[in-house]
């Protein structure tokens, strides 16, 4: 008996070690493309939320950063926000997302009384527009977008109108009431890296609107957020933290001016961020010890958000071949989106480091 039992377990211990060593034969990045003509190529640059730097904030400081980038002549950007359409989802499962629509859905409702359409009625007038859109629009026609991007939920590409328009244009009319007019001022000045980096560089480029790409259908309601909020502030308790903390207070002595921001970028992109933003935070979370495995729960929300945010990046490059797209994401986003993006065939992946010498 005992010997059969020896047997057993060395066989239980062969099949474990086999299925570990498994690697699957097929690997999508190998296999690059097209054979004719350029790949899409994306770049990722990861950012601080500018609402979380030391107030005041100063738009101008961004301008080394914007300069850079506008070099790059990027021909598409996504920016990392909730689309209109995915926020309309949302808002038909209160019970599961209602925190999740409070504190990432626009309020759409001042711009649907100004242009009498609702999220999926502007969402395809906004595909009619563009598809039709003349290569001089008018300034009444910017309104007109403007308003019907505001409807569906597209905040970013409402702003991006309003800061193409000249300045004597910015106003009331064609869809805009006053109500709407104060929005897209607020927003335009708003210190978030949507409006102060992507909607600025797109209306300097002459795009005529942005990606969303953020996801948010992952999110749960914890049961217990008590006791997930300690055993994770234990896990993020570690060297790696410190480090990053260390990190950031020095980044932040130097914010006041171009070169120290642009200095912060070129920090949060440099080779090895991913390591480490994996050891302080998703690395510990995988190896959390508590019963309820609070940190692979995390964990898995995490590579779900980041999955269907690289699906809906894939997306909006599928509609755009060949064509040059950034994407401005929080920084710890950047190694994920980078590594899923690296899969896809006729995607290739750019990196920001010298662009941010």
């Amino acid at each position: 008996m005992r010997r059969l039992l020896f047997v057993m377990m060395s066989l239980g211990v062969v099949k474990l070690a086999a299925a570990q060593a498994y690697q699957p034969d097929f690997n999508p990045s190998l296999l690059k493309g097209p054979a004719a003509g350029g790949a899409s190529d994306v770049m990722v640059l990861g950012s601080p939320h500018l609402s979380q730097l030391p107030k005041p904030f100063d738009a101008t400081t961004l301008s080394l950063l914007n300069e850079r980038l506008a070099g790059w002549r990027p021909q598409a950007i996504s920016i990392e926000a909730l689309s209109g359409m995915q926020c309309d989802f949302l808002r038909r499962y209160p019970a599961r997302y209602a925190d999740t629509v409070k504190s990432y859905c626009p309020d759409t409702a001042p711009a649907r009384a100004a242009t009498g359409l609702d999220v999926p009625a502007a969402t395809a007038r906004i595909d009619q527009l563009l598809a039709a859109w003349p290569a001089a629009p008018t300034a009444a026609q910017r309104r007109q977008l403007a308003a019907t991007f505001l409807a569906g939920g597209e905040h970013g590409s409402a702003v991006v109108q309003w800061l193409r328009l000249p300045q004597a244009e910015r106003k009331a009319g064609d869809g805009l009431d006053q109500v709407l007019v104060e929005r897209l001022n607020a927003l335009q000045a708003r210190a978030d890296e949507s409006y102060q980096i992507a909607a600025q560089l797109a209306a300097r480029l002459g795009l005529e609107r942005l990606y969303t790409m953020d996801d948010h259908t992952a999110d749960t309601v914890d049961d217990d957020q008590a006791a997930m909020g300690a055993a994770m502030m234990k896990a993020w308790d570690n060297p790696a933290s410190r480090q990053r903390r260390r990190d950031s207070d020095e980044l932040a002595k130097g914010l006041g001016t171009p070169s120290g921001m642009l200095a912060m970028y070129r920090a949060y992109n440099a080779p090895g961020q991913g390591k480490l933003v994996f050891d302080s935070d998703f690395g510990a979370a995988l190896n959390e010890p508590s019963p309820q495995h609070y940190g692979r729960g995390y964990l898995g929300y995490w590579e779900t958000r980041n999955l269907r945010m690289a699906s809906n990046i894939r997306s909006a490059m599928g509609q755009l071949p060949g064509q040059r797209m950034l994407v401005v994401v929080g920084a710890s986003h950047k190694g994920y989106l980078e590594a899923y993006l690296h899969q896809m065939h006729d995607v290739r992946v750019v990196d920001s480091a010298p662009l941010l010498r």
